[in-house]
């Protein structure tokens, strides 16, 4: 099941005095937050607004962006941790080989050495170094690096064939 929304960035903060927020890029489409013209922020208590981007450029490892309407340090204050969203069918497009990880959930891992199932994509976690598959195994729950060279992903058949990192398993 697909999800209905994706969230492209997490709104950290206000910057400067004319309605400008400062947030961290969710998305791995190169390119989106600078041509995103139209999306929605979801607040904590469960609201949401659409919001209309008039600008978005990098700074500092994060984004600042700027919402039409959205003047004043204390109009921009509200969108304080707020997640900015687009409907899933507007998630846009990644080069050809590379794929979203939220396309992984729920494929099969399987160990290239001998074509047994070692367990199912429930999530990822990632710490700076390669993502980190978080993979049901039974009763446990493997953390499995996914290094491009070493997986054959195959998205009709929901598989990810692997050469496992020796002694991975036994952990």
């Amino acid at each position: 099941m697909q999800p209905e929304k994706v969230v492209l960035a997490e709104i950290l903060r206000t910057r400067g005095v004319s309605g400008e927020v400062v947030a961290r890029s969710q998305t791995d489409v190169s390119g989106r937050l600078e041509s995103l013209k139209n999306a929605q922020v979801d607040f904590a208590d469960g609201s949401s607004v659409p919001v209309e981007i008039v600008t978005a450029w990098p700074h500092k490892g994060h984004w600042v962006l700027k919402f039409s309407g959205v003047d004043s340090i204390e109009a921009a204050a509200r969108f304080r941790g707020g997640d900015l969203w687009v409907p899933y069918v507007n998630r846009g497009t990644l080069s050809n080989g590379d794929f979203f990880q939220s396309d992984l959930i729920g494929c099969r891992v399987i160990d290239a050495a001998n074509d047994e199932i070692v367990g199912a994509v429930e999530g990822w976690q990632q710490y700076g170094g390669a993502p980190l598959m978080e993979v049901r195994a039974g009763k446990r729950e493997l953390l499995i690096p996914f290094v491009r060279p070493l997986c054959d992903v195959d998205l009709k058949a929901k598989t990810i064939r692997m050469e496992l990192p020796e002694g991975l398993l036994e952990l």
